[in-house]
């Protein structure tokens, strides 16, 4: 399985090439995929908006979300044509962020990570239900009480959303 945009040119989308680990067309992988993202972050739904971190490196990470009909902000924004909120796309990367930085052990499991910044916000294309979103995570500074990310959500290859932020991080045992 490949993740090529819907021309195959990833060079003009800016979506680095990767291998999806999993394909989340099916609902029972992707419920197997989320069990693991669960280990790595303490959102549940309905507010985990990351299924599965394909990539996972010292600089980027790569992750999927599929926006599912089913998702409780497309019944008010907007019932006769659901869009996905900017604000939750900008939380989709910021938690794309933190799980991948748990899941390498640079954060320990009782992270908790509160955005304090967005910069740099840009949505560039509508996203709808059923579509799948690939988040590419660059980790600019990573510092045990602060987080500074940027992102970018593509969508068939197509970017749809960009944004810089900062979490602070702390610690589940010392609230």
């Amino acid at each position: 399985m490949s993740a090529k945009n819907d021309s195959g040119d990833r060079a003009t989308s800016g979506l680095p090439d990767f291998t999806p680990i999993a394909d989340l067309s099916n609902r029972s992988t992707r419920d197997l995929e989320r069990k693991t993202i669960e280990s790595l972050l303490p959102h549940r739904d309905p507010f985990l908006f990351v299924d599965t971190i394909d990539v996972n490196d010292n600089d980027t990470i790569i992750a999927r979300h599929v926006f599912s009909e089913n998702e409780f902000f497309f019944k008010g924004h907007f019932p006769e044509y659901p869009v996905v909120p900017g604000v939750i796309l900008v939380e989709t990367m910021a938690q794309a962020g933190g799980a991948g930085l748990v899941k390498r052990g640079i954060l320990g499991g009782n992270s908790l990570f509160f955005l304090a910044t967005v910069d740099k916000v840009k949505f560039r294309r509508q996203v709808r239900p059923g579509e799948e979103a690939v988040l590419v995570i660059k980790n600019l500074r990573v510092s045990p009480k602060m987080i500074k990310q940027s992102g970018m959500v593509y969508i068939a290859g197509e970017l749809a959303s960009e944004a810089e932020w900062m979490c602070l991080v702390g610690d589940k045992g010392d609230l």
